[in-house]
């Protein structure tokens, strides 16, 4: 499905915008220069931690000026599906923009982080955006190896078989104590890798 036709799919949330909204934009926000308020660590470390709202800086820092909520939520959803802008579904879109659009943006606006004018769908970095990147220069966006926790516990899972077959039993080292170990841990990395992973709508 193409873009123009995908953003038909969410006008029922924002109106489009025409080159005179952008004009208007423009207009109104060279009316009010906000200045920067140190924000307390807590609020920083809040708005890192979400991934979704780290791809959101790291775009809008990319860009260096205002974009549509639309094309935003185009380049979230690719990101967070592995996949290309053009090969977006309407749905993965819709899914991402309705989660910008209630939650995360309004969150990072009423910080001062992005402007976000939500009648026009427009958003820019606000204020107090400079203050996050240093943090998030550093925390980056973490690629955990998960085939090598569950190979490492699978390598384990059969060693301890492999002992329990020879003469470890004895000691309590039975094989159905091995298997429900290594079960509660391949239970235990798979939760952990579905939190890491989710995209905390």
């Amino acid at each position: 499905m193409s873009s123009t036709s995908q953003r038909t799919d969410d006008s029922d949330f924002v109106p489009e915008e025409t080159d005179a909204d952008i004009d208007a934009v423009a207009a109104d926000e060279d009316v009010e220069t906000e200045s920067s308020t140190q924000l307390p660590l807590d609020h920083v470390f809040e708005i890192l931690k979400n991934e979704r709202r780290r791809t959101v800086l790291h775009y809008l820092n990319d860009h260096g000026e205002t974009v549509s909520l639309g094309e935003l939520a185009e380049h979230v959803a690719a990101v967070e599906n592995g996949t290309t802008v053009a090969q977006v579904t309407s749905n993965e879109r819709k899914c991402v923009y309705v989660g910008l659009y209630q939650c995360h943006l309004p969150k990072m606006d009423d910080m001062d982080i992005v402007e976000f004018n939500q009648n026009r769908g427009r958003i820019s970095l606000g204020p107090n955006a400079a203050q996050l990147y240093e943090y998030l220069d550093e925390l980056g966006d973490v690629d955990r190896p998960w085939p090598l926790y569950y190979g490492g516990l699978t390598a384990t899972g059969i060693g301890l078989l492999a002992a329990s077959q020879l003469g470890a039993a004895a000691a309590g080292l039975t094989a159905t104590v091995v298997s429900v170990v290594v079960l509660l841990g391949l239970v235990g990395v798979a939760t952990a890798q579905a939190l890491d992973q989710r995209p905390d709508d």
